[in-house]
């Protein structure tokens, strides 16, 4: 291809993303350097706020793989003092748990309701509060009005918003920017002590929007995720910590 098609083509994509509802110009300095080469991923090599994410897990084991990874998430969109909000029917998260990844429990609103529609009506409405740094919402199915509808919301409001969907009967297009499976793995014992390790994932993106999926194994260590790469299994992690 040469340098004219290309540069027709990266110009198409930057007028399409704002028609999307992406904004490229929000970036959180501190997730994708946490994120490390994930961040690639995206287009723009920033992970996309003020978007919809999708989460699929089959089982408890995924179900609790995907809170922890997205708990790693949360921590660095919540490092300036903001306030998230999980919506879900039966709560699965051990508040005083989060403060493995860095979170304060009394940081998260926990709302627990019975029918799934109304995990999505209130999920909807939360993703309006321009206050709010996430919204993070349990649910098994998402059509794509459902989806279309949440992210019409974030357009709005630039919530970033996360929908953990587990043993969902069917994987259908929404309008979700993304869909991710998090899969656990062993951990590792650093110098062969004993005992349990950091926890650790198998992280599949399969969908990204304007983005190139692929699948990583990360760690979450001292505040941080950290990539191992497979080939040397030597572990990537951020040159400096970055405020929030």
């Amino acid at each position: 291809m040469n340098g004219t098609k290309a540069d027709i083509i990266a110009r198409l994509q930057r007028e399409i993303l704002p028609l999307q509802g992406l904004k490229p110009a929000l970036k959180n300095a501190a997730l994708n350097a946490a994120l490390g080469p994930v961040r690639h991923a995206f287009h723009g090599a920033s992970f996309p706020l003020g978007a919809i994410h999708e989460f699929v897990a089959n089982g408890m084991e995924d179900a609790a793989a995907t809170g922890g990874f997205v708990n790693g998430l949360m921590s660095q969109l919540l490092k300036n003092k903001g306030v998230a909000v999980w919506i879900s029917g039966i709560r699965t998260i051990f508040p005083p748990a989060l403060q493995l990844f860095g979170i304060q429990p009394d940081t998260i609103i926990f709302i627990d309701l019975k029918k799934e529609t109304e995990i999505l009506w209130a999920m909807e409405e939360a993703l309006k509060c321009k206050g709010l740094a996430a919204v993070i919402g349990e649910m098994k199915e998402l059509s794509f009005t459902a989806s279309r509808r949440l992210q019409l919301a974030v357009e709005q409001s630039q919530v970033t918003g996360f929908v953990l969907r587990r043993n969902p009967k069917r994987l259908e297009a929404n309008a979700c920017v993304s869909r991710w499976k998090i899969i656990s793995l062993p951990s590792l014992q650093e110098d062969g002590m004993p005992g349990v390790g950091f926890p650790r994932w198998k992280v599949e993106l399969s969908k990204t929007r304007n983005g190139k999926p692929g699948s990583w194994e990360i760690e979450w260590v001292a505040g941080h995720f950290k990539h191992v790469s497979k080939k040397t299994d030597q572990v990537w992690q951020p040159l400096q910590k970055v405020a929030g």
